[in-house]
């Protein structure tokens, strides 16, 4: 019994093991514990506690309507009845004792009543009670109810016929993105961050939940250095963006505008693109995989559509090759994925729309050879949010719509829409009712317009006049229910209603401009020592605001600057002088007194100056100076006349 009290039972399957541990328990069978039985009694205690916690509560609102009822009884009873049931009611513990008295004396006086009050069809006088005294709010009477259900109904009617009155273009607001074409537009899954990219290579973040009513982007950079952007699109999940520019390499960055990966750039010389690891040509668009993480489309020049994961950017993951009906290579101009994920479409440069199923790369599922008019660049295919129809716009000015089940022709063609950008594209709305695209417009010769044709009978139903340039990019987000446009003077613009969008453009509008702040500068150098000794140590400057207010008050710190010389003077401030003898003379030396003459002149002409008076170098060489001979230049008639006889007889 004691070893078994001290923990070191050697009863067990190995009792020098358990003497050696210091605790038992050694070979025993593990307590089990029955999930769904716990589960079974904790919802019970909950079932219990829930049905107390509201059996007290209807007890106390009983106990306070009974109270409000006898306090409306006492106010409105007169006085002259008698019947002061509350005052009364605090009496009735004692008088039920003498409850033979009390009978007794009730005939006598109505004062005295036992027991709760009396009903109000019992008091002496009828009470007509008023609509104010009636607990709770008043029943609506049925026939408005039934009207009230009738409009909402017919509501419900028109909207469902009339989509268009679901379009949010009350209100727009215009981000300023710079000076050139947005290309490319991307939002993220929530609504909350938007991200513009143009032919200024730049990509700029907007925040609508940070911003107020200057519209000014939280940041600007440049991940594809000079090359213009050409795609972007929030991942799924939202922490990443891809980056399709004009380069043969994709990136993908995060939220915060870092480098998560960048795609390995191919080998040229190779002939078959399957065997090199990435493009080998300019990019024309991207897009993410929607139920994937981390899975993304490209297509380029070097006529292959490739896939790529995030974790592994020294190689794509398959290569789709896009070939015409004789085999021959083409070039795909865009690129995207079915809302399932499954299929990958492709429009090529021949004007054919080719899809292949995401696991197989050899043939294509569906081939319509001739989509579009060839030669020209389809620059946008988008699946439909119930993914059985596809909608292409056509560098040929034309938007089409194709049933995938049925992929041997058009289901609807709409022209006279003109395109001059590569990636003029064309997107549904949130209840895949209404499909929208852009048009382009020479410079002055009109205002881009946003198109809208309604699915079903693919009438053209509405238009919204964006600017005076092209409507490049146009993205509808369905939590938001704003529309947004990239324009080809560097404007963005979105779109929206008060009452039928949610948060984004929203939140910043409200906003007031901040004012601008001054910069706060130290107004002097201030060095940080946090070891110095006390009688070294500078006093810590407790706020650059009062520090300023110090300084205007000082005369030496809040002198004003003095203006730049007007008049003559050089090198400074030696243009205004005083009243020293000093000052005057620095002046003086300091006027312009050039000589433009000949430098040469300007010298000699103190030449005989020098010499006839000489003072400062002259004297200290006069002993030892040579004396100067200077070689004689004879004129030609003196040589004539110097000549020798025989010459001139020569001669």
């Amino acid at each position: 019994s004691s070893a078994s009290a001290t923990g070191t039972d050697t009863s067990g399957p190995d009792p020098q093991l358990a003497v050696t541990m210091g605790f038992t328990g050694f070979g025993k069978k593990a307590r089990t514990f029955d999930l769904e039985a716990m589960f079974e009694q904790t919802r019970r205690t909950a079932v219990e506690r829930s049905r107390k916690t509201l059996e007290a509560r209807e007890k106390e609102e009983e106990m306070n309507r009974e109270k409000e009822l006898r306090r409306q009884i006492e106010d409105i009873e007169p006085t002259s009845s008698g019947l002061n049931v509350v005052r009364d009611n605090s009496k009735s513990s004692s008088r039920d004792t003498s409850s033979s008295e009390s009978e007794e004396s009730s005939d006598s006086s109505d004062d005295e009543l036992i027991g709760p009050p009396l009903p109000l069809k019992m008091t002496k006088e009828p009470v007509n009670l008023m609509e104010e005294d009636i607990l709770g709010p008043l029943p609506p009477p049925l026939h408005e109810e039934e009207e009230e259900d009738d409009d909402e109904s017919e509501e419900e009617e028109v909207s469902v016929s009339n989509p268009v009155q679901k379009i949010p273009d009350s209100h727009e607001i215009t981000l300023k993105h710079g000076t050139k074409t947005v290309s490319a537009l991307g939002l993220d899954p929530s609504g909350a961050r938007l991200v513009s990219g143009g032919y200024d290579y730049d990509v700029k973040f907007w925040d609508f939940a940070g911003m107020d009513a200057s519209f000014k982007a939280f940041r600007s950079l440049q991940p594809c250095e000079c090359h213009q952007i050409k795609s972007l699109q929030y991942s799924n999940t939202g922490d990443m963006i891809l980056v399709v520019s004009g380069s043969s390499q994709a990136k993908v960055i995060d939220r915060d505008g870092f480098e998560v990966m960048e795609c390995i750039k191919g080998d040229q010389y190779i002939v078959d693109m399957a065997n090199t690891k990435g493009h080998t040509a300019m990019l024309h668009t991207g897009s993410w995989h929607p139920k994937i993480k981390g899975e993304f489309v490209t297509c380029s020049n070097d006529a292959t559509v490739r896939t790529w994961e995030v974790d592994n950017p020294k190689k794509q993951k398959s290569v789709f090759k896009p070939r015409t009906m004789q085999g021959k290579k083409v070039i795909p101009t865009t690129c995207t994925y079915s809302r399932d994920g499954n299929l990958i479409a492709a429009a090529c440069q021949n004007g054919s729309i080719q899809i292949w199923d995401r696991n197989l790369t050899v043939h294509p599922k569906f081939h319509y050879k001739q989509a579009h008019e060839p030669g020209t660049d389809t620059s946008c295919v988008a699946f439909s949010y119930d993914g059985n129809v596809l909608a292409s716009r056509g560098g040929d000015d034309t938007l089409k719509l194709w049933d995938v089940r049925q992929f041997n022709k058009p289901l609807f063609s709409a022209s006279g829409l003109p395109t001059m950008f590569p990636m003029t594209d064309c997107c549904f709305s949130p209840d895949d009712k209404l499909i929208v695209t852009g048009t382009s417009v020479q410079r002055g010769c009109g205002s881009g317009k946003l198109v809208f044709f309604e699915r079903r009978t693919f009438q053209r139903v509405y238009e919204i006049d964006i600017t005076d340039a092209s409507v490049v990019r146009c993205l509808w987000h369905p939590k938001l229910n704003q529309i947004m446009v990239g324009t080809g003077n560097g404007l963005a613009k979105v779109y929206y209603d008060p009452n039928k969008s949610q948060r984004g453009a929203k939140l910043c509008v409200v906003k007031t401009q901040r004012k601008a702040k001054q910069a706060e500068t130290l107004t002097q150098d201030y060095i940080i020592t946090p070891h110095a000794l006390p009688m070294f140590r500078e006093p810590r400057q407790r706020s650059t605001r009062k520090q300023l207010e110090k300084d205007r008050l000082d005369p030496l710190k809040s002198h004003k600057p003095e203006p730049p010389v007007a008049g003559p003077g050089r090198g400074g401030r030696v243009g205004t002088h005083g009243g020293t003898l000093s000052s005057y003379i620095v002046k003086n030396i300091a006027l312009d007194k050039t000589d433009d003459s000949n430098p040469r002149e300007a010298i000699l002409r103190h030449a005989k100056a020098a010499e006839d008076n000489p003072y400062w170098v002259s004297p200290a060489y006069s002993k030892t100076q040579p004396k100067t001979m200077f070689a004689q230049v004879e004129s030609d008639d003196e040589e004539a006349k110097n000549e020798p006889e025989w010459k001139k007889r020569k001669i």
